[in-house]
């Protein structure tokens, strides 16, 4: 029995040993490489969060321009589109109207969870904000959420 798992180990070791994408010097120089563009990184002030930030919203295609959070055409007449990562929603009551607010729910601080019927809802507890004035729609949140102040560009807008 020892001998069928010698032999196996053997197969097993010849069989993993030409599938090897690089040598030691190969994989050295990559983590060297990673590790001197960490440094780079470090070194200019970036910090693992803002790369990803600017990562996710490169990955998105929101941003048309310099400092704009989305392109007008991705968000729909009579709803909305939540950013996360900016903790703002952007709605568009009516064509060509374009507000946003706070992404967090007045109630206990939840990231509201999508627009749909008029309404920016949050799924923690139900609450329902307008997607024209941010204000409660039904509860339990008790008041509206904070309006942000919108610019809207050629093709983008941006919030402040």
């Amino acid at each position: 029995m020892a001998e069928a798992l010698d032999t196996h180990d053997a197969t097993t070791q010849n069989d993993v040993a030409p599938m090897a994408c690089c040598g030691r010097r190969e994989a050295l120089r990559a983590v060297g490489a990673v590790a001197i563009a960490g440094a780079g990184l470090t070194a200019c002030g970036t910090s693992a969060d803002d790369v990803a930030d600017a990562a996710s919203s490169a990955a998105s295609g929101a941003a048309s321009a310099a400092g704009d959070l989305a392109k007008k055409a991705d968000i729909p007449v009579g709803g909305g589109k939540i950013f996360d990562s900016a903790k703002v929603v952007i709605t568009q009551p009516t064509a060509g109207e374009y507000k946003a607010f706070s992404a967090v729910c007045t109630h206990q601080g939840c990231t509201v969870s999508g627009v749909a019927d008029g309404t920016i809802n949050c799924a923690c507890h139900g609450s329902k904000f307008d997607i024209a004035t941010g204000d409660v729609k039904a509860g339990p949140a008790t008041s509206g959420l904070p309006a942000k102040s919108v610019t809207v560009g050629a093709d983008g807008i941006s919030v402040t």
